[in-house]
């Protein structure tokens, strides 16, 4: 059923929105901040303050040259903005305020540029290092990048890092395309009460979407890559089991499929098959393949 579209090796993929990666200042403290602006004027950025590095997702918005991202709390309050005059995305330097919602208190923010991924120069390069918007207990993710002759990216590993002390805990190699800011998933997979990893793989026609799975060993403390594969796939901590959506045929056609998790692999559970009935004007069980 899946038709893959995207290809499934290294610098596969051609990047279209201005990813660009800053470090600099917020008042005395140091961050690092990548941002990800469509031509729309819309997108998003991470940063995290490099004393603690637990990235901050904002939302951003560009108004002519005004450059605005948006901070919010869990419930989706709005918490502080940080607002960047005759925004340029060309220039090497970012100069703005960090402004905290609740008091007021306003702060200057410096910003350098590291490297912008849809710079025209045909400049290949290897092993750059992007942040990820989640991240762990103790550690946060960077995503090692590589860039080929044709401007494509693509991820070659993930470093596990730990936080404050920015020591080196595991670099775990993978072949997968840039996939925006959000190339890193966490959660429980095997549902072992341990926090896991997911790298995007690759997307199909329709919604369907691939990941790589990385599970925790808690007794080495290292990640190892699981052989969980699937599309779209659910995990459900209540029931302990996975379900793999997929769909084709623009949503004529859809699978369900649930697993169970044991010694770490997926064993099959039971597949519902669905067929949409053009008379009924709805969906039918059919005998899956």
């Amino acid at each position: 059923m899946k038709q893959k579209i995207t290809i499934l090796f290294l610098l596969a993929t051609a990047f279209t929105s201005a990813q660009i990666n800053y470090k600099g200042f917020i008042d005395k403290y140091p961050i690092e901040f990548v941002t990800d602006i469509y031509s729309d004027g819309q997108g998003t950025a991470i940063y995290a303050y490099s004393n603690y590095d637990t990235p901050i997702v904002v939302n951003a918005n560009l108004n002519g040259k005004t450059l605005v991202f948006t901070e919010k709390d869990k419930s989706g309050k709005e918490t502080a903005k940080l607002s960047f005059e005759n925004y340029n995305a060309e220039s090497d330097k970012l100069n703005g305020i960090w402004k905290d919602l609740n008091s007021g208190k306003e702060l200057t923010i410096s910003l350098t540029k590291e490297f912008d991924l849809n710079s025209d120069t045909d400049e290949e390069w290897i092993e750059r290092e992007i942040l990820q918007p989640v991240s762990l207990t103790g550690k946060y993710f960077k995503l090692v990048i590589s860039k080929g002759k044709d401007n494509s990216f693509g991820v070659s590993a993930v470093k596990i890092i730990e936080k404050k002390t920015d020591k080196l805990i595991q670099k775990v190699d993978v072949e997968s395309p840039l996939w925006g800011l959000f190339n890193i998933n966490v959660g429980d997979y095997n549902f072992d009460g341990f926090d896991d990893f997911s790298v995007f793989e690759a997307s199909y026609a329709g919604p369907n979407t691939s990941r790589i799975y990385f599970l925790y060993n808690p007794k080495t403390e290292k990640y190892f890559e699981s052989n969980f594969s699937g599309t779209s796939l659910e995990f459900d901590s209540k029931t302990k089991r996975i379900v793999e959506h997929n769909q084709c045929c623009a949503g004529r056609s859809i699978e369900r499929t649930e697993y169970k998790v044991v010694n770490n692999k997926m064993i099959l559970v039971k597949k519902n098959c669905l067929e949409y009935d053009d008379k009924t004007r709805d969906y039918k069980r059919i005998k899956c393949d």
